[in-house]
């Protein structure tokens, strides 16, 4: 649905990125990360057809965003992280008006269908700069939607809501995703791993990394990582522990605790609980240690 190849857009001397170049397939809900000026902005401006790159292109269902703009434009749903209300406007009245904007067929019906999809029904007639936070933020989705787009961009669509209507807001993109294919920008890590399909990470104006969020994880984690904790005194524990086949590191962690590194593709936790236990020492814990996605990005874009 969403292919974009060799996307560079410079400002005089300045790249803010560099041949960027990724796909999305239908259906796919593609996380889209990076820190505050890594280019995530520039680039969905780009896709949505906002602003021209200074090279490369971008196809929407098969679409030129800059050749075929009309085409492509009318398979897009953009939701910038500034939502576009007027606040003078009521609820109803706003999405009737970009509801004629977009000449969609029986736009009453899709009104209605779309307010009732996001829980708008009762504010149909509230001023929309009486709303609170989260219902423009509804408001913003609504009018991003009510076209049938097959693709939707959204732009840090849960910055500023409540623990709620985050909540509410995940569990409406999840739906969508089955219905559209959605380029979502965040720095809320975890909601990357709750919503995301698969993950883009961009620094500097380009791609570092692309992949699920488990096939990133095991990629870039080096070893395999297990938590031991061990209880009383244990004299000798990390010389016992390193005469085991296939561990490479034992980082201490205070209060008996220790992360030992394996090598990839190992699993020695019976030869480390082994160790523990035929000396005598209390085993307290022992379980694997997954890299989270904040580690994932702080490794990727850090130097």
């Amino acid at each position: 649905m969403i292919q974009a190849q060799g996307l560079t857009k410079t400002y005089g001397d300045l790249v803010a990125i560099q041949d960027v170049t990724f796909e999305v397939q239908a259906g796919e809900i593609l996380g889209f990360l990076g820190p505050n000026g890594a280019g995530k902005t520039t680039t969905m401006r780009i896709i949505t057809g906002y602003m021209p790159p200074s090279a490369g292109s971008v196809r929407i269902a098969g679409h030129d965003v800059f050749t075929d703009s009309i085409e492509a434009r009318r398979n897009i749903g953009y939701l910038p992280e500034t939502v576009p209300l007027y606040p003078e406007m009521s609820v109803a009245g706003y999405l009737d008006f970009v509801g004629r904007l977009r000449h969609i067929p029986d736009r009453r019906e899709r009104l209605a269908e779309v307010m009732e999809r996001l829980h708008l029904e009762d504010r149909a007639d509230t001023q929309i700069g009486k709303l609170s936070k989260g219902f423009r933020q509804r408001v913003g989705l609504a009018q991003a939607i009510l076209h049938k787009p097959g693709v939707l961009v959204l732009d840090e669509p849960t910055i500023g809501l409540d623990p709620r209507q985050i909540i509410e807001v995940r569990d409406l993109i999840r739906e969508l995703g089955g219905e559209h294919t959605i380029i979502l920008s965040t720095h809320i890590l975890p909601e990357v791993s709750q919503v995301c399909n698969r993950v883009l990470i961009i620094n500097e104006g380009q791609i570092v990394a692309e992949d699920t969020p488990e096939r990133l994880k095991e990629r870039l984690k080096g070893g395999e990582r297990i938590y031991l904790q061990v209880g009383g005194q244990h004299d000798g524990l990390v010389e016992a522990l390193s005469d085991i086949a296939g561990v490479t590191e034992i980082e201490p962690k205070g209060d008996g605790a220790y992360e030992i590194v394996c090598a990839l593709g190992t699993d020695r936790r019976a030869d480390l609980a082994r160790a523990v236990v035929t000396r005598g020492w209390p085993l307290l814990e022992l379980r694997p240690v997954g890299m989270s996605l904040e580690e994932i990005f702080l490794k990727l874009t850090t130097e």
